[in-house]
C-alpha cells in the first residue's frame, strides 16, 4: 500500500450516479486534490442496501460478492454516503469462502469525511465559502459510523464534517435547535409511512429556515434528496449541496 498516494476505489451509490452525478465528480476531484490515486470501477452496482432494509438480506449475497470482488484490491474504498458505507461494513451477509476478503473490505471502506479526517489526517483547509451553512446529520452516518457525537449520549461533542467545513473562510456553521434529528427519509420508510416521513422532513426544514440557513448540506444525498423534494414542492428558499461539492468548490 502506498500511504503517501493511496489508490482509492471510488464507490458511488446508485442514486448518486443516476440523479446527482456532480456529487460523484466532486468527490473524485476532492480526493485527487489531496494526492490520492482514484479509480472508478465501471462494473459497480447497487450495494444491496434497499433489499436488505426491506427484509431480503438473503437476496443480497450476489451484490455483496460482486462488490467484494470488484473492490478487494484497492488500498481504500471511499464513498460520499454514510448509509451505503454502513451497509457494506456491518450488514453484508456472511459469504462462505470470502471471510478474509470481507474483513478486509470492512476495515478499508470509509465515508468521505471520515476518510479525510481519520486516514488523510486533514486538519487544515485553505478555501473560501461565504455562506450560512446548515448541516443535516444523517442517522446511519452519525449513529452507525460515529461521524459525529449524538445528542442523546453524554459524551464530548465532535463532528467530522464541521471540523472540515469550519476551516473555510467566510463559512458560518449554523447550530440548529435539534442538531441530529432524523429527516424522515429512511429509504422505503418514506414510501410506506409517507405522512410521517413528510412531517419529519418539514420539521427539519423548519429548523434550518428559523436559523436563516442559506445552504443545507450533509453527507448523504438520500436524505438531502428527501428534504430537497419537500422544499421544492413547498417553494422554500434554501439551496442544497453535498458536503463534497462545498469542499471541492471552495478548495482550489
Amino acid at each position: 500500500m502506498n500511504l503517501t498516494s493511496p489508490h482509492i476505489g471510488l464507490f458511488i451509490p446508485c442514486y448518486v450516479d443516476q440523479f446527482y452525478p456532480k456529487v460523484g465528480i466532486a468527490t473524485l476531484e476532492l480526493l485527487e486534490k489531496f494526492g490520492c490515486q482514484v479509480s472508478f470501477p465501471l462494473g459497480q452496482t447497487c450495494c444491496g442496501q434497499p433489499m436488505a432494509n426491506a427484509g431480503y438480506e438473503r437476496d443480497t449475497v450476489g451484490t455483496a460478492r460482486h462488490f467484494i470482488e470488484l473492490f478487494k484490491d484497492f488500498d481504500y474504498i471511499v464513498a460520499p454516503s454514510g448509509s451505503c458505507v454502513l451497509h457494506v461494513k456491518e450488514h453484508f451477509p456472511v459469504i462462505s469462502g470470502l471471510e478474509k476478503e470481507q474483513q478486509e473490505i470492512h476495515d478499508k471502506i470509509f465515508e468521505l469525511t471520515e476518510f479525510l479526517t481519520d486516514i488523510l489526517n486533514v486538519n487544515h483547509l485553505s478555501g473560501r465559502f461565504p455562506h450560512k451553512v446548515g448541516y443535516h446529520a444523517s442517522c446511519h452516518g452519525q449513529r452507525g459510523l460515529r461521524l459525529a457525537s449524538s445528542s442523546e449520549m453524554n459524551s464530548t461533542p465532535f463532528n467530522k464534517a464541521k471540523s472540515l467545513l469550519e476551516n473555510l473562510e467566510g463559512l458560518e456553521w449554523i447550530t440548529l435547535s435539534r442538531t441530529d434529528e432524523c429527516c424522515g427519509f429512511g429509504g422505503t420508510f418514506s414510501v410506506t409511512e409517507e405522512a410521517l416521513s413528510l412531517r419529519m422532513g418539514r420539521d427539519r426544514l423548519d429548523d434550518h429556515a428559523q436559523h436563516e440557513v442559506e445552504i443545507l448540506t450533509g453527507g448523504d444525498m438520500s436524505c438531502i434528496m428527501h428534504l430537497q423534494g419537500i422544499a421544492s414542492r413547498e417553494g422554500r428558499n434554501v439551496k442544497f449541496m453535498h458536503l463534497a461539492e462545498i469542499l471541492n468548490q471552495a478548495i482550489q
